[in-house]
C-alpha cells in the first residue's frame, strides 16, 4: 500500500509519499480504507525524532481516520464491510489502509463528510479525557484554556461551553473572534498581555478553578498563581519546556491545588475503549443536534503533507488540518 513514510528525523522535507506492507487485522481489529486523516502536534514531534510510537503500533504517523470497513477480524461483530467509521488510533493513519480496535471504531452519521468526522476523535477525546475525567470540571466554574485556537483548543471550548462556564483562553489576537464564536467570553493575546494579571482582574483577585495547559515549565508558576482554591491543573503537553528554575510549593496547600499530568496515546487499549465509548454517549447527540461540531481550518491532499506539517508548524492553523487520502 502506499503510506507517508519519514525517511529521515527531522524537518517536514523528510516526509514522501511511499510504499509500506498492508496490515492485517486481528481478531478484534477492523480493517480500514482510510479516506482521511488528520494532523495532531505528536505527529510532528515523532517526524523529529522526539515522541516514538508507543510499543506494537505502527511507526506511521497518523492518530486518526476516517473511511470504509474493508476487512474484519474474526471476533467482530459490530460492524460489516462496507460501513463507514472513524476513530483514534495509536499511529498508522497517514496510510491507504489502517486497522483499528472495533470498540475503537465509531459510526460516520450520516450526511457526515469523511473529513469531518476524522477532524473528531483526537482532538475531542483528549479535551473530554481532561475535562471530566482529570479535572472533573462542573457546572458553571471558570476555566482557562491555552491555546484556544488549536485543535485540542477549540474541542476544550465547545465542551466547556456546554457546562456554562465561564472560558477563558490564550491565543493570538487573529484567533480571539473565533474562540469567542465557539464560546469563549475572555480571550488573552499570548504574544502581548499576561494572562494571569487579567484572570485576577477578572475573577476578582479569586481565579479560575481549572488551567488546561500545553505549555508546562513556561506558564507553570504563572498557572498556579491563576488558579482559585481548590484549583485543578490539567497539563496535556510540554510545548514550553520540561524544567521550572523555582516553584514556589505554598501554593498547593494554602489553595489546596492539584496538578493533574494527562496522556492519551500512551495508555492501554482497554482505556481508550472506555473513554470512546463515554465520550459517544455523552457527544453523540450533540454532534447530530450542532451543539458540538469539528472545527476544520483546512483539507490538504496527503501528496501535500510536507506543507501541511509545515503550516502548522507556524501556528496558522484555526482547529483541525485534515489530509485527504487520495488512492
Amino acid at each position: 500500500m502506499k503510506a507517508i513514510i519519514i525517511q529521515n528525523f527531522g524537518h517536514a522535507d523528510n516526509l514522501i509519499l511511499g510504499n509500506w506492507e498492508k496490515p492485517s487485522p486481528k481478531a478484534n481489529e477492523l480493517l480500514i480504507k482510510v479516506e482521511a486523516t488528520a494532523l495532531n502536534r505528536a505527529d510532528i514531534l515523532q517526524r523529529q525524532g522526539k515522541y516514538p510510537p508507543p510499543k506494537g503500533a505502527s511507526p506511521i504517523l497518523g492518530l486518526e481516520i476516517a473511511g470504509e470497513v474493508v476487512g474484519i477480524g474474526e471476533n467482530c461483530q459490530k460492524y460489516k464491510i462496507g460501513d463507514k467509521v472513524f476513530g483514534l488510533l495509536s499511529g498508522g493513519g497517514y496510510a491507504e489502509f489502517a486497522v483499528i480496535s472495533e470498540a475503537m471504531a465509531l459510526p460516520i452519521p450520516e450526511n457526515w463528510t469523511v473529513e469531518e468526522a476524522t477532524a473528531i476523535p483526537e482532538v475531542f477525546l483528549t479535551a473530554f479525557q481532561a475535562l471530566h475525567w482529570s479535572a472533573k470540571l462542573q457546572k458553571q466554574e471558570k476555566i482557562l484554556i491555552h491555546a484556544g485556537g488549536s485543535g485540542v483548543g477549540t474541542a476544550l471550548i465547545q465542551l466547556s461551553q456546554l457546562l456554562e462556564n465561564e472560558i477563558f483562553v490564550t491565543a493570538s489576537q487573529a484567533k480571539h473572534q473565533k474562540c469567542k464564536g465557539l464560546g469563549a467570553k475572555h480571550c488573552i493575546d499570548y504574544k502581548t498581555e499576561n494572562f494571569q494579571e487579567i484572570i485576577r482582574q477578572k475573577t476578582n483577585q479569586k481565579g479560575v478553578n481549572v488551567v488546561i495547559d500545553f505549555l508546562g515549565a513556561s506558564y507553570f508558576m504563572d498557572n498556579l498563581k491563576s488558579l482559585a482554591i481548590d484549583g485543578r491543573l490539567v497539563m496535556l503537553a510540554l510545548m514550553g519546556g520540561i524544567k521550572v528554575s523555582e516553584v514556589n510549593v505554598a501554593y498547593f496547600l494554602t489553595k489546596r491545588l492539584q496538578v493533574i499530568g494527562s496522556t492519551l496515546r500512551s495508555r492501554n487499549t482497554n482505556y481508550q475503549e472506555k473513554l470512546t465509548a463515554a465520550f459517544w454517549n455523552y457527544a453523540e447527540t450533540k454532534f447530530k443536534n450542532g451543539q458540538l461540531k469539528p472545527v476544520i481550518d483546512s483539507v490538504w491532499s496527503w501528496e501535500e503533507v510536507t506543507e501541511a506539517h509545515r503550516y502548522m508548524e507556524a501556528n496558522q492553523n484555526f482547529g483541525k488540518i485534515v489530509l485527504r487520502v487520495d488512492s
